[in-house]
């Protein structure tokens, strides 16, 4: 599979329709029992919420998050949500949290920041912005997720590649993760990916949020709602059909994998409402 050799210092591929995008969203979310909800920012955006309860396993369901679009420039997040939904894809038996469009703004735009400048994935210690300020004050009223998956994509990526951040040492999940992706989508192989050491499509960063000025999604994740993280990465070189692919089929088989044998809960937070 060759690259598309479209992006040339930023992104420069396929965009979105996102009214269009959102009202299939809402549409498959309904058909496949999900709650809607929105979150409207003081600046009068809003923003896409999903819910959903487990049919049959109760409060000890694990609890699932996934999101995806923080990033205007980054498509194939959004359309993975999409397909995971109009497949049927997410585990009966858990609880589910869904943010599926942080960023509509900047989706609009095709550029990585919001309209109003900002990289959203930038900004989760200080919430200058009120996307992300909204998107905190959500947070803070869900329980502990179990696990939490952030979509998104790498415009100079050579291929497939996953952010691991297990402070629990749990079993890893990115190993299923990246043979599941390896039939749809090349997987980057590069000993070093973005700056940090990567073994097969794996990076395991040693990171201390409270040392980095600028915090993206999966560090406020990792500080406040979970000790399971996975950030996917998908190559945006490629065609788009071939990065939903590749998000789904990660998304699956981390899903999959984790709900097969979850580990014991070690928290004290509130059951879901």
């Amino acid at each position: 599979m060759q690259r598309l050799g479209r992006n040339h210092r930023r992104y420069l591929g396929d965009t979105l329709d996102v009214p269009r995008i959102l009202a299939e969203l809402r549409t498959e979310a309904v058909r496949n029992g999900w709650t809607l909800g929105s979150l409207t920012t003081d600046s009068g955006t809003e923003l896409p919420v999903l819910t959903r309860a487990p049919r049959h396993a109760g409060l000890c369901a694990p609890r699932l998050y996934f999101s995806a679009g923080i990033h205007g420039d980054e498509p194939a997040g959004p359309l993975a949500v999409l397909e995971l939904l109009r497949q049927a894809i997410f585990p009966e038996d858990a609880w589910g949290w869904c943010c599926p469009c942080l960023n509509p703004t900047g989706l609009a735009l095709n550029t990585r920041e919001s309209a109003a400048g900002i990289d959203l994935n930038r900004d989760y210690r200080e919430a200058h912005a009120p996307e992300v300020r909204a998107h905190i004050e959500w947070l803070r009223r869900q329980p502990l997720f179990d696990l939490a998956l952030c979509l998104h994509e790498d415009w100079e990526a050579a291929g497939f590649y996953v952010y691991e951040v297990n402070s629990a040492n749990q079993p890893s999940l990115a190993p299923a993760m990246v043979e599941a992706v390896r039939p749809v989508c090349p997987i980057d192989l590069s000993p070093v990916i973005d700056g940090r050491d990567a073994h097969q499509g794996i990076i395991r960063p040693t990171l201390d949020p409270a040392m980095r000025p600028e915090w993206p999604e999966a560090f406020y994740l990792l500080q406040n709602k979970t000790r399971l993280s996975y950030t996917l990465e998908a190559p945006s070189d490629y065609p788009l059909d071939t990065r939903v692919a590749a998000l789904v089929a990660g998304v699956r088989a981390a899903f999959d994998t984790f709900t097969r044998t979850p580990p014991p809960r070690d928290d004290t937070s509130p059951p879901p409402p």
